[in-house]
């Protein structure tokens, strides 16, 4: 494939100043890639040019890389039901109104599909910086109801069962090459000045509430370089890295245009509108993404520092991601050798 066409977009968004940098890589089913960079890692204190082997801090793609993928697999293996309740793992939830409380009755494939009534997100780091008193925090407060709504709650509470049914934090789940919760081992793309830190971070979490909850939650935390993305993909893509129990659910519309985990193709989605009915993907806040077309059998992931040097500008990225999705498609169907 053309890889120069499908990264296009994302050069043209760098020569327009609205992102720093970026990285595009795409992968088939068979195991060909192709991965194409431009742009800076970081712009202040120090401009730094980007390259293949940066890490990135992939946000909330660690929902599906990390999280969802460990609830699954605990369910593969009878470690969990997936239609029980958070309860028969984390039996202290909300354990001081054992009667009242809806948080008791939620299942892990409710928080999956984030088919809840858990606010999107709360600034939990305002609270303080000792990671057991906020998960404690997070386990017994009385959330504020609402409409169902993408929640950064429902994946703090999926991470803090994945806890306590293995007993180990999250960074201790093989992950493969090229991923895992941070700091990176190798050099890593700078995100944002952060007000409440006071300094430019690069190698350690964006989010402030896993900051503060020690770098390892089920929201956020995940760092990865894009080959280690690409080959989580294309465990998807050819069954390797994933059971057809997981295949199906992550595939499988649970509430709305969410499966488990995921999200499927929709109109107006971030991954364009020329992919397949069976596309699944994901987005991170600091500019990452990615997407998996399983009818072409085709993945490709986009990762940039658009948060850099602040997330308080227009990057553009809402319509950078489907424009780059639709010129990946283009760029396959003119051929793919």
């Amino acid at each position: 494939m053309n890889i120069e066409a499908a990264f296009a977009p994302a050069a043209a968004a760098i020569a327009g100043g609205r992102i720093p940098g970026a990285t595009l890589g795409v992968v088939a089913a068979d195991g060909r890639r192709w991965i194409r960079h431009a742009g800076k890692a970081a712009l202040v204190p120090e401009p730094e040019e980007l390259t293949e082997d940066h890490w990135f801090d992939l946000a909330s793609v660690s929902k599906v890389i990390a999280t969802t993928t460990m609830i699954l697999s605990l369910a593969d293996q009878g470690r969990l039901d997936l239609d029980a309740p958070l309860t028969s793992a984390i039996p202290d939830l909300r354990q001081y109104d054992v009667a009242n409380a809806a948080e008791r009755k939620l299942t892990f494939r409710d928080c999956l599909a984030h088919r809840t009534f858990l606010p999107a997100v709360e600034p939990i780091y305002t609270y303080g910086d000792d990671p057991a008193r906020l998960r404690a925090f997070v386990l017994q407060r009385e959330w504020r109801h609402g409409p169902p709504v993408y929640s950064d709650i429902n994946f703090l509470l999926l991470g803090i069962a994945i806890e306590r049914v293995t007993g180990r934090p999250l960074g201790a789940w093989p992950l493969g090459n090229g991923l895992c919760f941070g700091p990176p081992a190798g050099p890593a793309v700078a995100t944002e000045r952060c007000s409440w830190r006071g300094r430019v971070l690069r190698g350690e979490v964006h989010d402030e509430n896993c900051a503060a909850m020690g770098g390892e939650t089920g929201h956020a935390g995940l760092f990865g370089t894009v080959a280690g993305v690409l080959d989580f993909a294309q465990g998807l893509l050819d069954g390797s890295g994933a059971s057809p129990a997981m295949l199906a659910a992550i595939r499988t519309p649970q509430y709305e245009h969410r499966t488990c985990g995921w999200e499927r193709k929709f109109p107006g989605w971030s991954g364009g509108a020329a992919c397949s009915a069976e596309t699944i993907g994901h987005t991170g806040f600091t500019g990452t993404g990615l997407w998996v077309d399983f009818e072409r059998g085709l993945a490709w992931t986009l990762l940039t520092n658009r948060v850099h040097p602040t997330r308080h500008f227009d990057s553009g990225i809402f319509r950078l991601r489907p424009e780059t999705g639709d010129a990946v498609i283009a760029a396959w169907g003119r051929g793919t050798g």
